[in-house]
């Protein structure tokens, strides 16, 4: 058994880095006609076996021609990866905030459920992955607007999976835990990164290329008949 993406569509939003950038180069790697998604043109990498699309997820125009294309492409795989979060006490949570990390986190994912499963629904195939995280699935202090935003994202999943599974199409969640990516690398010294690998039963953080596996195994054809599925990808973390 091997996984092969010959003559398959895929998307990816957020596919410009971190474990959208890396699932979209495996998908190449093993036969994709692969699209990513970017905020701007610059943050596409130069040269790369991609198809880009830019769209701003927080403009109403941008991600509604974005959609018109969605539904016209009929892709065979979909990974809804992009994400935004902002960290805030609870009472200091900012409406703004609020509402922009709903908008990207659940509610362009669902919008792009909704396209992305017409033109599944005329192959009679489709495979959808939802990206959430460890705090769809626990949660700790400062995390309301993004915990929120991760926990709605699993009820789609499994909303979503109940109603087109007749159709072939299987849709499932990915939860990554803590991984070692380059915003991680940017934003916490070493000395944190061991504090926080030593709280994993594993003892280390995850690279991009494990949860990109899981991901891949999941939209591939090995997967025939996993669907609401939350896979959490930690290391053992959530069950300490």
């Amino acid at each position: 058994m091997r996984i092969d993406f010959t003559g398959k569509k895929a998307l990816v939003t957020g596919g410009t880095r971190g474990i959208g950038k890396q699932v979209a180069l495996q998908l190449c790697g093993l036969g994709a006609d692969v699209t990513i998604t970017g905020t701007k043109e610059t943050s596409f990498a130069a040269g790369a076996d991609f198809n880009t699309q830019v769209v701003d997820f927080l403009d109403e125009s941008s991600t509604n021609q974005f959609l018109e294309h969605v539904q016209n492409a009929e892709y065979d795989v979909c990974i809804n990866n992009a994400g935004i979060n902002k960290i805030d006490p609870l009472a200091k949570v900012d409406e703004k905030d609020w509402q922009d990390i709903i908008q990207v986190n659940l509610t362009t994912p669902f919008k792009i459920c909704q396209a992305v499963s017409e033109g599944m629904k005329k192959k009679k195939y489709g495979r959808i992955v939802n990206i959430s995280s460890i705090w769809g699935t626990i949660s700790i202090a400062q995390r309301a607007a993004y915990s929120s935003s991760k926990f709605g994202l699993r009820g789609l999943t499994l909303a979503a999976a109940a109603e087109l599974a007749q159709h072939n199409i299987l849709v499932n969640t990915v939860s990554p835990g803590f991984t070692l990516t380059d915003l991680t690398r940017e934003v916490l010294s070493a000395q944190v990164m061991e504090e926080i690998a030593e709280t994993i039963p594993m003892r280390r953080m995850a690279n991009v290329e494990e949860v990109g596996k899981a991901i891949l195994f999941m939209v591939s054809d090995l997967n025939t008949y996993i669907s609401g599925h939350n896979l959490v990808v930690d290391g053992g973390y959530v069950n300490v």
